[in-house]
This record gives structure tokens, C-alpha cells and sequence, in this order.
């Protein structure tokens, strides 16, 4: 299961390239590669280099392009509510590689489960500079989403080490950041700090 999860977005980089970053995100379950700016062609390239130096046990998701995710072999798909149809995106890939999909609410939550998903995205959970002017759907509903289904929710939106302990008491499985840790200096402290936060013992919601 994905406890910390990694969303890119190469404008954000204050050096370096994606490649670089990925290079160093030891401790990260899943980075999500979501440049929706690439043609495919460049996002199967940027795939296939990034897959070729993520430390072991950090699995490599394609935003969207189902094409792309299955022609560059990486470890699966992630999905917006709107997307391919889950069920569909399951015939294509098969048992073994990782579907996921953003949700928005517990009935979406439950659609996308029962289409067998392995995992969900719901938020934004705080208020964030990506979602500017949309109030945050708050802990209160991740807990409604989290107990909802039976598969893991990671809480995304906000979050900071400081919020990580809240999510997790809500029932999240995981958290997912993005500027956290394709903005910060030092990406790779970035992610120590946040695992850290991970497996310290969640509080009481």
C-alpha cells in the first residue's frame, strides 16, 4: 500500500531535472508522473528514463495516458474521475499492474472501487494554491470517503508534516503532496521529513 505519494510537475523544480529527482525519492511508494503538457511521444521518453533510476520500491503511475503508461512498461495508471472508465482500464492493463483514480465523493469512491481500483485520490483536503478560490472538502469528508470502501484513500491537498497525522487519523492510508516536494531545496530531505511523519503513531480522529 502507498503511504507517500509523489505527484511531478517539472515546473515546480528549483533545479535539476525529473530524472534527477526521481533519482533520489528513496522512501517514496508511488510517484505519479503528471505532465499533462507532454505530447506522448516526450512523456514515454521522460517515462522511461525516470523508471530506469527510481530507487527499489518506489512504483512508477502515468497520470491518465493509459497508452502510455501500458507502451513505456511502467507499474501503472492513475486516473481522474472523468477519465477512461476504471472497469475498461482494468481489461487493458490486467491483474497485476496498479490502477488508481481520483474521487470527489463517497459515491464516486464506491463506483471506482467496485470497478476494482486499488487504490483512491480524494481532496483537496486543505486549502492549496493549485485550487485556489475552491474552499478544501476537509478531514470530516476523508473520513466519510476512507470509511466508505474497503481499498486505501490517499488524502491530497495541503498537506504539510504537520498535517499528515490528521489525514491518517481520518483513516487516509497515505498521503500525496506535490509542491512539498518537487518545490523544496532539497527534495530528498523533503521525503525523509514526510516519512518520518508517516510512521510516527496517527492520533485519534
Amino acid at each position: 500500500m502507498a503511504r507517500l505519494y509523489v505527484i511531478s510537475n517539472r515546473h515546480l523544480l528549483v533545479s535539476g531535472s525529473l530524472v534527477d529527482l526521481a533519482a533520489g525519492l528513496a522512501g517514496v511508494d508511488y510517484l505519479q508522473l503528471r505532465e499533462k503538457d507532454l505530447p506522448a511521444g516526450e512523456l514515454y521518453s521522460l517515462a522511461r528514463q525516470i523508471k530506469e533510476v527510481l530507487p527499489g520500491g518506489t512504483r512508477l503511475l502515468v497520470n491518465d495516458r493509459l497508452d502510455v503508461a501500458l507502451a513505456a512498461g511502467v507499474d501503472g495508471v492513475h486516473l481522474g474521475e472523468k477519465s477512461l472508465p476504471p472497469a475498461a482500464a482494468r481489461r487493458l492493463l490486467g491483474p497485476e499492474k496498479i490502477l488508481g483514480v481520483s474521487v470527489h465523493s463517497v459515491e464516486g469512491a464506491r463506483r471506482a472501487a467496485a470497478a476494482g481500483v486499488d487504490y483512491l485520490l480524494f481532496g483537496h483536503i486543505f486549502p492549496t494554491a493549485s485550487k485556489a478560490g475552491l474552499p478544501p472538502r476537509g478531514l470530516g469528508a476523508l473520513a466519510e470517503v476512507a470509511a466508505g470502501v474497503d481499498i486505501p484513500v490517499i488524502a491530497l491537498g495541503g498537506i504539510t508534516i504537520a498535517r499528515v497525522a490528521s489525514c491518517l487519523a481520518a483513516g487516509a492510508g497515505g498521503v500525496a503532496v506535490m509542491a512539498a516536494v518537487m518545490a523544496a531545496r532539497e527534495p530528498a530531505a523533503a521525503v525523509a521529513a514526510l516519512r518520518q511523519a508517516l510512521d510516527r503513531k496517527p492520533l485519534e480522529y
